[in-house]
């Protein structure tokens, strides 16, 4: 079965065509005002407009007003939520769009419990732990923490790379992978030979 792939913190029109011609399954525009790789309405929008049917569109947050998510799926049309915050349970499937929760892996993290209690949820997003950082960091993670059986599809996330995901799939077993500053040349900015570089890894 083949890995999907999320390329993340989209910013720029010529970005999200590159990641689509390269292949990849799911963008993510990030609605959280203070990353570096935030993007406001209408740029999402604009781009958004340009993603062909069959990709999927997402929507990131961490620990927004209901209003916001609202917002932002209505003029974006969104089809996928990812919350990287402590939101509830409630609070994620209280949308009309499925939603993926994301887990900041420690060495006591219990992802069959986040499973349980997420059950809901279309994923769990597992990432690194950086504190007072949601995402982004660029660093990975011990893979050996992730249980082998998991109720829900793991998306694996937290510092991959083109030279590293090959081996962390390998390791792992995702349904997906996310990447974002691992195929950027500065924050919010993609690469596009990075990004296909990135794409024949996965293949690899």
């Amino acid at each position: 079965m083949s890995v999907r792939v999320k390329v993340c913190g989209i910013t720029r029109r010529e970005d999200a065509v590159s990641a689509v011609k390269a292949g990849v399954d799911a963008i993510g525009f990030v609605f959280w005002p203070q990353s570096p790789r935030y993007i406001n309405i209408d740029s999402a929008y604009s781009i958004a407009c340009q993603i062909p049917s069959f990709v999927t569109v997402v929507g990131v947050y961490v620990d927004p007003d209901v209003s916001w998510v609202e917002q932002t799926i209505k003029a974006v049309k969104l089809n996928l939520l990812q919350f990287h915050g402590n939101e509830s349970p409630e609070f994620c499937a209280q949308f009309a769009v499925p939603y993926i929760k994301a887990i900041r892996m420690k060495e006591d993290t219990d992802l069959l419990q986040y499973a349980q209690q997420y059950k809901a949820a279309k994923g769990l997003l597992v990432d690194t732990y950086t504190p007072g950082i949601p995402g982004g960091t660029g660093h990975t993670f011990d893979w050996g923490l992730i249980p082998q059986q998991l109720p829900l599809p793991l998306i694996l996330s937290g510092g991959l790379n083109p030279q590293n995901v090959s081996n962390a799939i390998r390791e792992t077993r995702p349904w997906a992978v996310d990447v974002s500053s691992g195929v950027e040349v500065s924050k919010g900015i993609k690469n596009e030979e990075k990004i296909f570089a990135f794409m024949q890894g996965v293949k690899r």
